[in-house]
């Protein structure tokens, strides 16, 4: 892939999280004005925010598979690919924008709210997906780096945002900032590149650089097999026919030319072989058939989901814990039984093995969880505390906790630097255990300068953990499951937030106060940190098991290894993908 390329990539990945992210805060604070403009209640404005969390929590991994499929939904199509289903998130998601700010009552917004959490939906693991597909596995922290400070950026500048155009133009403004950049980069998404229009001549979707580079070194080998031979022949010939009592050694030297070189050309066939063997274990498989998309465990896996997320969110919302929470609850847990019984007797499941039976993978999912649950349990608890507590105003408050953002931003793009010294688990395990620090911080601040250290603690982990476990859930699968791995990456940065606002909530409510609360908050971060020394590969095991077989394949064509197995040491550089 070109330069130029991986570059429109990148922009394309970071705009589409940043458009999402600045979505979310810039509504909160445009909530109130929305309610008394629109005669709504305190329930029907909440539903704003929790139609659309439903909405993008059921589906993130269903459309990150999606986006895996080489083909669309009827056989012999063209692919549909993570650029387009992008392209369509984007293209829908400025759409539904567009109409909640010209929307008349607050039953439209709601609707339009959801609609906007199926297009992000379709989005969201696109971004992870198309990253995964243009960088290679060794170059993917630096542009997660630039991602996730970007959405730190949009983060602290959305309250900023939200306030300035409640306060000015209106709320219906604040959703017409997001019209233009989503039209452009969903259109700037449907312009196909080179290995796109190849698809559309009907090559297959899974014909990669490496895949290309083996077919050539075996043709290449199988060439120089053939010239080989007849070189050792035509020297036997030549070299030693005058000599008798050396034609033996002729015949020997003819053999073994012929043996060398078919065996070089051999190992190039097999190194072929093997590229196509990967495929086929990525996926390659769901060309031939629709079964590739497994609709009841789509539909059962969002059903659970969305009961969850239902669920905490109702846990965190005042008189919101009762016989229907049971019952949203009681749902998630059956619709989870079953699609965990259907995953085990489908044939072609809607999480692959190759993700879902990665230890590392499953890893760093609970620290994602744990970091996010962790954090936003934290600022809803900070919230109360600085503005009740001590008795702060919103704008003060927001500058005591505006050395959480710009850590945010430096630790995640100091944060390549660390993992190719220290490896994903110790920079992992550190920074679970530098956002638990700053939890137990806050927990007894109250002057300034302690409550700037908590913040600035909270930001150096989190920025820190977004970059390193993103990155191993990325990498870590193959590129035909890289939705799929993009769409559990948001589903955890999803759940984590409600599930710590929703154990907050409770434990405030239940009388212990902000410490007690903090106290646990810091524990789910202690938690995430021992999961990462779990199952995190260390320095030096960066590579994944397709990447060790490519490897493997590449030194036996080259045959340099005089038949004994080489170790690998680590990807060499490409600079095509």
């Amino acid at each position: 892939m070109s330069r130029r390329l991986r570059a429109v990539t990148l922009a394309s990945s970071v705009a589409g999280a940043v458009i999402v992210a600045l979505d979310g805060t810039v509504l909160t604070v445009a909530q109130p004005r929305l309610q008394r403009e629109l005669d709504a209640s305190y329930a029907q404005v909440q539903w704003t925010s929790t139609g659309y969390l439903i909405a993008v929590a059921s589906l993130l991994v269903f459309a990150g598979r999606l986006g895996d499929l080489p083909h669309g939904l009827l056989r012999g199509r063209r692919p549909l690919g993570h650029r387009r289903l992008f392209a369509v998130g984007m293209l829908g998601f400025g759409a539904a924008s567009a109409g909640i700010g010209l929307a008349p009552s607050i039953g439209w917004v709601i609707a339009l709210r959801v609609a906007q959490g199926v297009f992000g939906a379709l989005a969201q693991p696109a971004t992870l997906g198309m990253l995964r597909a243009a960088f290679p596995p060794d170059r993917l922290a630096m542009p997660l780096a630039v991602r996730t400070s970007a959405i730190a950026v949009a983060a602290a500048a959305g309250p900023l945002a939200g306030g300035a155009l409640a306060a000015g133009p209106g709320w219906r403004a604040a959703f017409f900032l997001n019209v233009g950049p989503a039209l452009l980069f969903g259109l700037l998404a449907l312009v196909p590149h080179g290995a796109e229009r190849g698809h559309e001549r009907g090559e297959p979707a899974a014909r990669t650089a490496p895949a290309a580079r083996t077919e050539r070194i075996g043709r290449i080998g199988r060439i120089a097999g053939a010239r080989g031979a007849d070189g050792a022949g035509w020297a036997g010939r030549s070299g030693w026919a005058g000599r008798r009592k050396r034609g033996e050694e002729a015949e020997y030297g003819e053999r073994a030319g012929r043996r060398g070189h078919e065996a070089r050309a051999e190992r190039g066939a097999q190194a072929g072989r093997a590229e196509y063997r990967e495929r086929a274990e990525r996926g390659a498989g769901a060309w031939l058939s629709v079964a590739g998309l497994d609709l009841p465990g789509a539909v059962l896996l969002a059903v659970g989901l969305g009961c969850v997320v239902r669920a905490l969110v109702a846990v965190a919302e005042p008189g919101g814990v009762g016989p229907g929470t049971a019952v949203v609850a009681a749902v998630a847990v059956v619709a989870g039984v079953a699609f965990v019984r259907h995953e085990r007797r489908t044939a072609v499941p809607l999480l692959p093995p190759d993700v879902i039976g990665s230890a590392a993978v499953g890893s760093a999912l609970v620290v994602l969880v744990a970091a996010s649950a962790a954090l936003s349990g934290t600022l809803f608890v900070a919230t109360y505390v600085l503005q009740d507590t001590l008795g702060l105003d919103p704008f003060q408050s927001s500058l005591r906790s505006l050395p959480l953002a710009l850590l945010m931003v430096l630790a995640a793009t100091g944060c390549p630097v660390l993992l190719r010294r220290f490896g994903a688990r110790r920079t992992t395990v550190t920074a679970m255990l530098l956002l638990a620090l700053g939890v137990l911080v806050l927990a007894r601040a109250t002057a300034a300068p302690a409550l700037c250290t908590g913040f600035a603690l909270l930001g150096a982990g989190f920025g820190t953990v977004m970059v390193a476990a993103t990155q191993v859930v990325v990498r870590e699968a193959a590129v035909a499951s890289a939705g799929v791995a993009g769409g559990l990456q948001q589903t955890a940065m999803n759940v984590g937030p409600a599930l710590g606002v929703a154990a907050a909530t409770a434990l405030r409510t239940a009388g212990g106060g902000a410490a007690p609360a903090l106290a646990t908050l810091a524990a789910v971060a202690g938690a995430g940190a021992a999961a990462a020394a779990w199952a995190l590969p260390g320095r030096g095991a960066h590579r994944t098991s397709s990447e060790r077989r490519r490897a493997e394949a590449e030194c036996a064509a080259d045959g340099d290894t005089g038949g004994e197995a080489v170790p690998a040491t680590g990807p060499a550089p490409a600079q095509e993908r």
